[in-house]
């Protein structure tokens, strides 16, 4: 990588979703005397909370990621994965796809914003079994899958592997798992005129959750409203329900319950990728990085982390949510700290209190946390959830994209079509097709 100006002061950021990319705009923008260098498994930022509509083809997969070399002015882009991180000198050890090569990238500064990665906690089966919604490989793949369960039913001669097929579990009901069902039962809904051997009567959807409730990270009384909207768009939906184990012909809850389904979606647990959970530093829930209220880690100076990856200080002395709206404020704070860092100044804690959250429910339907216990529902709170994630998409471009991308919805029908080449050798590794 071309380092010119070498004599100036170095930050090396580490990921690049939300937390990482907000990071190095923030640097960008204040103007500050140093090279900036961002490293990122890909060269593209996902905007995550449109996954679902990816995974139902509401929306086109390339109108929710933003090429990181045209995001930026004077950072540094590297490709590659992280294989290891130096806290000492404040590097990253890093191995490029493409050639295979091994590099040692060193800043002055060094910023960890590695996001979470999906864990089944050793759940036995689940590992084998299961449809992440992490990446835009998982979407592509889970759409693939689904499409893959219509069609075997609409050749399935025997009633009871019908109905195995036509049986969709998500599990997991926080943002994630509720957005993803209300998105699998709208797909559903609209392609099924497509497959005259079966009815609407034989497909089943089944949300479980290990709560009481829904939607955790809002009070209870969104999650009941919640739980009722989705039972009236026809989903079953299992509370205070554990699962203890799949196989390749459904999940078993600890109930005993028995459910034969061909697609498990997991939505239910994450945690931060090995080479953050296994370094030698104080860890939080979940072995996140456990970090001071203005990001810096303990006992190594000049080491901040943020986002999913770190267990931030937050109001009432709680952990930071891990959302989107959290992490682009953690990332500019976080520059602003680097800033006064580089300068010899004192750096500030971090403090923020959430605007408020949405769900997208389906069938037009959603929830919105509006402040002050305040709640908004049905159709113009799943008004309120578009408006505001348009307008969030990096970029007039993309805007423009996913706003055709709803539009054009209104006038043609949903697509069927199974796209080969996303992940398929990885799918065939798993014995998935």
């Amino acid at each position: 990588m071309a380092t010119p100006d070498a004599h100036k002061p170095s930050v090396l950021i580490l990921g690049a979703g939300f937390a990482g990319m907000a990071v190095a705009h923030a640097l960008e923008r204040s103007g500050v005397d140093a090279r900036l260098s961002l490293v990122s498994h890909d060269n593209f930022m996902l905007f995550t909370p449109l996954l679902p509509e990816v995974m139902s083809g509401r929306v086109e997969a390339r109108h929710v990621v933003q090429p990181i070399r045209s995001a930026f002015k004077r950072t540094d882009f590297v490709m590659g994965e992280i294989t290891g991180i130096d806290l000492v000198q404040r590097a990253a050890t890093i191995r490029h796809p493409v050639l295979g090569g091994v590099e040692t990238l060193q800043g002055d500064q060094l910023v960890i914003a590695l996001g979470a990665a999906t864990t089944t906690f050793g759940i036995p089966g689940l590992e084998e079994r299961i449809w992440p919604l992490k990446t835009l490989d998982d979407a592509m793949r889970l759409r693939n899958a689904i499409i893959n369960a219509l069609e075997g039913a609409d050749t399935a001669e025997s009633v009871a592997e019908r109905r195995r097929l036509l049986t969709f579990v998500v599990v997991g009901g926080g943002f994630t798992g509720v957005e993803a069902m209300g998105e699998l039962r709208d797909f559903i809904a609209e392609v099924l005129h497509y497959y005259p051997r079966f009815s609407a009567d034989e497909v089943r959807l089944v949300l479980v959750e290990g709560m009481d409730h829904l939607l955790g990270e809002l009070p209870d009384r969104f999650g009941r409203m919640a739980h009722e909207q989705l039972r009236r768009c026809g989903i079953d939906v299992r509370l205070g329900a554990l699962v203890q184990g799949a196989d390749a012909r459904g999940l078993t809850l600890k109930s005993g319950e028995r459910i034969d389904c061909e697609i498990i979606v997991w939505s239910a647990g994450v945690r931060p990728p090995e080479v953050v959970s296994d370094l030698p530093l104080e860890h939080g829930r979940g072995r996140t990085i456990a970090v001071n209220a203005d990001f810096s880690v303990p006992n190594f100076p000049g080491v901040w982390a943020l986002g999913d990856c770190a267990q931030v200080p937050g109001a009432e002395g709680k952990p930071s949510p891990p959302t989107a709206q959290f992490a682009l404020h953690e990332g500019a704070q976080l520059a602003r700290n680097v800033v006064a860092a580089l300068a010899g100044r004192a750096t500030s804690p971090f403090h923020y209190r959430s605007r408020g959250m949405m769900a997208s429910l389906g069938c037009r339907q959603g929830l919105a946390d509006i402040g002050g216990g305040h709640m908004l529902r049905g159709f113009p709170a799943w008004l309120l959830w578009r408006t505001y994630y348009l307008m969030q998409l990096p970029g007039a471009d993309r805007k423009v994209r996913v706003g055709l991308d709803w539009a054009l919805e209104k006038i043609f029908s949903r697509d069927t079509a199974r796209l080969r080449g996303w992940g398929e050798r990885q799918a065939a590794e798993r014995g998935k097709p």
